[in-house]
């Protein structure tokens, strides 16, 4: 077994399959990044996990079997990711395996809350013959936090830079955005909306999964009154720490506003209001929530290649450079599943994962649950 060779596993809230990263950790604790892998959800897997996202029947039984079914997918992008580096299961210390989200609720109901990633580790364990850190988020909402955004601290280690402030946003299915001053302090929180609306809308009216580059909400008009209504959703002015997910930004709250705003918008209009929307939620973030002298932002995920929305935070952040995190060396689907190994090699190292300036813990924790293989 290598002691420096870990694995990250990510299927975000995009639920467009799953992110295998290969990586190597450095003596100064950094990671590089060696192979990566992506296999998508099939598309009955997708619309399990999309409907477990809301209360429905028999839910027990049908989120033990979506965490058998994730464990399946997490499992054979490891493998066709081992197999490309022409490595065995016994070369790699140990995975880092998110697990899909399907609610999160931290510090309701009962003042803890909580929060749910559909995975079974021991199956990924026994399929993989590696050890599976997983559970990621637990711990943190445990201590008073909310569990999200958890890159904020990995990002600091591999995208710092200690001669200017420097802003990191993920766009996935929600938007967070990671706050990296020079002087060495960091945050984060969850922006909003990134791409599950504006894929959500036009799978219905497209069919298709997601909008390529932006191109069909390029074709609308952006509808002021409905994204006024939207924009008056409470979470957008809360300060941080702050989270959210698909428990509220679904098409059935999308559903509610337009019935009252607009009842008969054309769907291509829509399209590009919800564009609007995400890019606006993330600008106003950035200006609103982050004081620093914010001179450059790297995105990553998914939406960094809708050039639409790039052009539209470019345009609203006329001061900031935004440009894909490609021009810092780390490609933008790698991202994600990188930093989920390198939270795998900090637990097993013993050592704290989380930032509690960005989730508002009580303090750093060592994130995960350990599963040996």
């Amino acid at each position: 077994m290598s002691a420096d060779l870990f694995i990250g596993l990510m299927s975000g809230t995009s639920l467009d399959g799953v992110d295998a990263v290969l990586a190597r950790a450095e003596a100064d604790g950094r990671l590089r990044v060696l192979a990566h892998e992506h296999q998508g959800f099939s598309s009955h897997l997708h619309d399990e996990l999309l409907a477990l996202n809301k209360a429905s029947d028999n839910e027990l039984q049908r989120s033990a079997l979506a965490a058998n079914a994730v464990a399946r997918a997490y499992a054979q992008a490891c493998r066709a990711l081992l197999m490309s580096q022409r490595l065995g299961p016994n070369e790699i210390r140990a995975l880092g395996a998110h697990g899909q989200t399907v609610r999160h609720r931290p510090g309701e109901f009962d003042g803890t809350g909580f929060t749910v990633q559909l995975l079974n580790a021991a199956l990924l364990a026994e399929l993989s013959g590696i050890s599976v850190v997983h559970d990621f988020r637990s711990r943190d909402v445990a201590a008073g936090g909310q569990g999200a955004p958890l890159v904020p601290a990995f990002h600091r280690a591999v995208l710092g830079d200690s001669t200017r402030d420097l802003a990191v946003l993920n766009v996935g299915g929600i938007s967070n955005i990671s706050l990296l001053w020079a002087d060495g302090r960091s945050s984060g929180f969850d922006c909003g909306p990134g791409n599950c609306l504006m894929d959500g809308w036009i799978q219905r009216h497209q069919g298709q999964a997601y909008d390529h580059g932006g191109q069909w909400a390029a074709q609308g008009t952006v509808l002021q009154n409905l994204l006024s209504a939207l924009l008056r959703e409470p979470f957008f002015h809360l300060a941080p720490p702050r989270s959210t997910g698909r428990d509220l930004f679904d098409l059935e709250w999308l559903g509610t506003h337009l019935a009252l705003h607009a009842p008969h918008a054309a769907p291509v209009d829509v399209q590009a209001t919800l564009l609007e929307l995400s890019a606006r939620a993330i600008a106003h973030s950035l200006m609103q929530f982050a004081s620093g002298d914010w001179v450059r932002l790297l995105v990553c995920g998914g939406g960094a290649f809708n050039t639409q929305l790039m052009q539209r935070l470019q345009a609203l952040l006329p001061r900031v450079q935004v440009e894909a995190t490609d021009a810092q060396g780390l490609p933008p689907m790698q991202v994600e599943g990188a930093a989920f190994a390198w939270l795998a090699m900090r637990h097993v190292r013993h050592l704290s994962g989380n930032l509690p300036a960005a989730t508002g813990a009580t303090g750093p924790r060592i994130l995960g649950s350990y599963t040996p293989a």
